[in-house]
């Protein structure tokens, strides 16, 4: 049986290289391209959901079983991570709109979740 901790872990520490990744990337247009900001944010955004999904699937796969509870807690050390971030170093609340999104964000991981369960048990037979 494999701990649910470590399974969280390793899909929260995917979560966090790949939206590093990402940032790096549309930094790196940003800087080198006419593009602005707001011409991003739809990327953005799916790169952030994108990475919660593979996130959670790593978890799901890792744990084996549970994949819905090992995404969601994915997702939700994920999102109090970043509550704690912004609180801690900007020194502000979330908004309700940021709410919406960590509650979407959570639901993503837990579709990841019960994904990587499932890929993981047919590779197995």
């Amino acid at each position: 049986m494999k701990s649910f901790s470590n399974s969280v872990m390793y899909g929260t520490m995917a979560v966090f290289t790949l939206a590093f990744m990402c940032s790096l990337l549309f930094s790196l247009i940003l800087k080198f391209s006419s593009f602005n900001e707001s011409s991003l944010s739809m990327a953005i955004t799916l790169a952030s959901f994108l990475s919660l999904f593979i996130g959670g699937a790593i978890a799901g796969s890792k744990s084996g079983r549970k994949g819905w509870i090992t995404g969601g807690l994915t997702g939700i050390l994920y999102s109090l991570i970043l509550i704690l971030y912004q609180f801690l170093g900007y020194d502000s609340l979330f908004k309700w709109e940021q709410m919406v999104y960590h509650i979407c964000f959570i639901v993503t991981a837990m579709m990841g979740g019960v994904l990587g369960v499932n890929l993981s048990k047919g590779t197995k037979q």
